[in-house]
């Protein structure tokens, strides 16, 4: 792990450090007390740094809403990581290839149309993406926080990986908050895969939302599925929260306007 920089955000003590883990960006930021939760971001670009985000100056202001529902429930806030995905102008495709479900793919989902012109099954990494995260960052950046007061948070593609990673590593994390997951990718049978795979809901938490603007106004009948899937594999409302934002669209500066209901259903417990 080698320090890139160390920047500060509005609003939060301490400072955002930027580290590469053989090539792979991730930002962090802890508390000033010692952390108890741990929240794992994917696009860890939109995170915390307007400069590098993908919509300029638009970030989750995770940390920001980490901080508010903290001093609401009087506990101290989360440790922080923002994993960078990997796309460059020379490998467009990065972020696909750590993102999408890897095995579902390879075991032969058929892919949207509007993607499969790009996509190749074989070249995907998701797997080793995750293991990294839980095997590399993790123990270097916040160890020993219990996989019971740890969550992972990502939208769209971010939304599918999270899901994937708590079907793959239930035993890393209870927490999953899959933000305007992007179904249509591989569609019902993605959404039926996915379901299928979650842990058992007795020790495990699953938020998803969607807004009803831009990319958003194509989700809801995928997720309607998603619901009826959740409710017959056992999720009930004190672990399963599917929201629908009216007007809200598919960026960070939507996201984080109601970041604050998903991270209240993760530390509120």
């Amino acid at each position: 792990m080698k320090e890139i920089k160390r920047f500060q955000i509005r609003g939060v003590a301490g400072d955002v450090r930027r580290v590469d883990f053989d090539r792979r960006i991730v930002d962090y930021w802890l508390p000033k007390e010692p952390a108890t939760h741990l929240l794992i971001a994917h696009d860890g670009q939109n995170v915390f740094d307007g400069t590098t985000s993908t919509h300029l100056r638009q970030t989750w202001k995770m940390a920001q809403s980490a901080n508010r529902v903290s001093e609401e429930l009087g506990i101290a806030p989360p440790a922080i990581i923002g994993v960078w995905h990997s796309s460059t102008k020379e490998n467009p495709w990065g972020r696909g290839k750590d993102l999408v479900p890897e095995k579902y793919f390879r075991d032969g989902i058929p892919v949207h149309k509007d993607y499969a012109h790009a996509f190749q099954p074989e070249l995907l990494h998701g797997d080793t993406y995750l293991q990294e995260i839980f095997e590399k960052y993790i123990p270097a950046i916040a160890p020993g926080i219990s996989p019971a007061n740890t969550a992972m948070i990502g939208s769209s593609m971010g939304g599918l990986a999270t899901l994937y990673a708590i079907a793959q590593f239930p035993e890393k994390f209870t927490t999953a908050l899959a933000l305007s997951t992007h179904w249509p990718f591989g569609g019902n049978e993605l959404v039926e895969r996915t379901i299928k795979g979650l842990p058992d809901p007795t020790n495990h938490k699953i938020w998803m939302s969607h807004g009803t603007k831009g990319l958003d106004s194509e989700y809801a009948p995928f997720q309607q599925l998603a619901d009826k899937l959740m409710y017959e594999r056992g999720y009930l409302p004190h672990n399963f929260v599917s929201k629908v934002y009216e007007r809200s669209g598919h960026n960070e500066r939507s996201w984080a306007k109601y970041l604050d209901q998903p991270m209240r259903f993760w530390l509120n417990s």
